[in-house]
């Protein structure tokens, strides 16, 4: 393979020492793998009995950029299953999050934040976002409680609120946050945003520490409808295991580059494929508009790209449970966030 001029590696000498990722025990003799388990599940899905009181249903995180929608879905998943990042407008498309319990079945769908377009991917994240909410059976709509509601709280809330009223949508108040509220302000603050939308049912508590998570989830299974189960019990998420990878790496683009290099960078792995002696081999491409970004996706001598690939490896290894080398690369696709075939390409239909 002889990569183009336009591309930048992580060379081998930046592969860590692998050794020491935990494997996962062996499968008994004649026991199904996971993968088996899987297969079941999708077979008999159609055919599953469920219990006359089980409920299954969407619920739509809805709210402005950086209010905390990911932390709070993967509190409430307990699993690792959407970024998470200081900086806005992290996630970019609907992702879902599916957790499955003895009482329901709920498929979370993280949306982007919703914020005012300046580029076609812009375009194409808040109507995204927007999308998710006729569809929902409960809406969650996030708000930043420490804060005066700003425009974009309060334009959210109007559709919201017009959802609401609708006798099959529940919506939900998440005052998020809490733990950052003025003391002198609270009863303020709080009544700004319950006045947006009274037919919500409000709830104060703080995503990042997921105080109040059991509450919630009780307020969201009430609010579903009754009936069985969308996917399999055992399925945790609807993203393609390329798609979970290319989003990890972004994450840790993410949280170590400078601030005007995050939102111009888009992640592609074109091989997935696992290897001998248990190894993962994730070939991944970075995206960036402009040469000057490669040369700080790049960093002095490649430190900057070698400590992306080494972080967001660890992560993969973590979650994965097996070894994995990653073979990361950074190419310059000028202008892509504005060009519609850039977009499609990149997957951002």
């Amino acid at each position: 393979m002889t990569p183009d001029d336009d591309a930048s590696p992580i060379n081998d000498a930046a592969q860590p020492d692998d050794s020491e990722v935990p494997q996962p025990p062996p499968l008994p003799p004649g026991s199904k793998s996971p993968e088996d388990y899987l297969l079941d599940e999708w077979l008999t899905l159609e055919h599953t009995d469920h219990h006359p009181d089980f409920r299954a249903g969407y619920v739509a995180f809805i709210g402005k950029a950086n209010v905390g929608k990911s932390t709070q879905k993967n509190g409430l998943l307990d699993e690792k299953v959407a970024i998470i990042s200081p900086k806005p407008q992290t996630t970019r498309e609907k992702q879902l999050g599916i957790l499955t319990t003895e009482q329901a079945q709920i498929i979370f769908v993280d949306t982007p934040g919703i914020h005012l377009p300046r580029t076609k991917l812009g375009d194409y994240m808040v109507a995204s976002a927007q999308s998710a909410i006729p569809d929902a059976d409960v809406l969650l709509f996030l708000v930043d409680v420490s804060e005066v509601p700003n425009a974009a709280d309060i334009a959210i809330a109007e559709r919201v609120e017009q959802a609401a009223q609708r006798p099959e949508t529940i919506a939900i108040l998440v005052l998020n946050k809490a733990d950052l509220l003025d003391e002198d302000n609270q009863t303020s603050l709080i009544a700004s945003y319950t006045d947006l939308v009274p037919n919500a049912e409000p709830l104060l508590m703080s995503a990042k520490s997921c105080d109040k998570c059991d509450t919630l989830l009780e307020m969201i299974i009430a609010g579903l409808p009754h009936g069985p189960r969308y996917y399999p019990a055992a399925q945790l998420t609807d993203s393609a295991e390329r798609e979970n990878a290319a989003e990890m790496i972004r994450e840790q683009a993410l949280i170590l580059l400078e601030k005007e290099v995050p939102h111009s960078i888009a992640v592609q792995v074109e091989e997935y494929k696992q290897r001998k002696k248990g190894t993962l081999y994730i070939r991944a491409v970075i995206y960036v508009e402009r040469d000057s970004q490669k040369g700080i996706v790049l960093g002095k001598g490649g430190a900057m790209l070698k400590q992306i690939g080494a972080a967001a490896r660890e992560e993969l290894q973590t979650i994965l449970g097996q070894k994995v080398y990653l073979d990361l690369w950074v190419k310059v696709l000028k202008n892509w966030r504005k060009d519609p075939d850039a977009l499609r390409r990149l997957g951002y239909n």
